[in-house]
Order: structure tokens, then sequence, then C-alpha cells
């Protein structure tokens, strides 16, 4: 995957990038007002695959694992690959090397797709084991709208 935008575009990111991992570490969005409300959340008070998302990154770069998967099982289980192929893009596009792996077609990312469908309809399942899908009551959903 070759990225077209122009380097110092990109470069100009890391800066933003780095801010948005610096608030994510000190501001909890379960108790901060820094995150806008999940509009899907806020309109339909359903959970949308990503709910749960950002408190479970600020409790993953807090080592609390356990506490990340009960917010988004589903973004801490995919992470993994997902910075693998934002780690082998960025050295591919600056370093011009090819890191191993498999590069995804387009039969991977329209089951990735509807994986992301399923887990939206899934964790809306009001019983017992689909309830444990969605984001710990009580909590914030992905954005910081209150449940």
């Amino acid at each position: 995957m070759a990225l077209n935008a122009p380097k110092p575009i990109l470069l100009a990111g890391l800066p933003l990038l780095a801010a948005a991992a610096v608030l994510l570490y000190t501001v909890d969005p379960a108790g901060g007002h820094w995150f806008p409300p999940c509009p899907f959340h806020a309109l339909t008070g359903l959970h949308c695959p990503g709910c749960g998302s950002l408190r479970a990154m600020h409790r993953l770069m807090h080592g609390r694992l356990f506490e990340a998967f009960r917010c988004n099982p589903l973004m801490v289980a995919i992470l993994p690959f997902v910075s693998y192929a934002a780690l082998r893009t960025a050295v591919e596009h600056w370093l011009g090397r090819r890191l191993p792996g498999m590069r995804p077609n387009h039969v991977a990312i329209y089951a990735l797709a509807a994986l992301m469908v399923a887990y939206g309809v899934a964790r809306n399942v009001p019983w017992a084991p689909l309830s444990y899908l969605a984001p710990t009551p009580g909590h914030t959903d992905a954005a910081g709208s209150r449940e």
C-alpha cells in the first residue's frame, strides 16, 4: 500500500498524533470531557463497533489489558494486526524496505467489514453471552457520552 501524500505533510501529522496519544494517556475518556460524544450512540442508544475504543486504548496505555478487553474486545483483538500494518506501510514508504507479512486483498477487507457489522449487531443483543460484548455499564461509550 503506497502512501501518495508528500513526506512533509505526513511528518506534520506526527506531532498531532503524539499530542493525541498524550491526551488519551492523561485523560480517562470515562470521566473526561475532552472527547466528543459518539453520534451513533447519541442518536440511537445502541453501541457501534467502536464504542469503548477510547477507554480501551486508555487502559492499554496503562497496562490494564483485561479492562481494555472489557471495553471493546474486537478493538483489542485486532490492534496488533492494525499496528503492524501501519508500521509496515510506514517502513515501506520512508525506508523503501518491505517487512514480511501478507497484504490484505479485497476478500480480507470485506471479511473485516462483515465482522465489524456482525460485532456491532451482536454487542447490542441483551442476552448472555453476547451481552458481554457491550462496553462495561456505567462508563461512557467510545467517545465520551454517558450510557
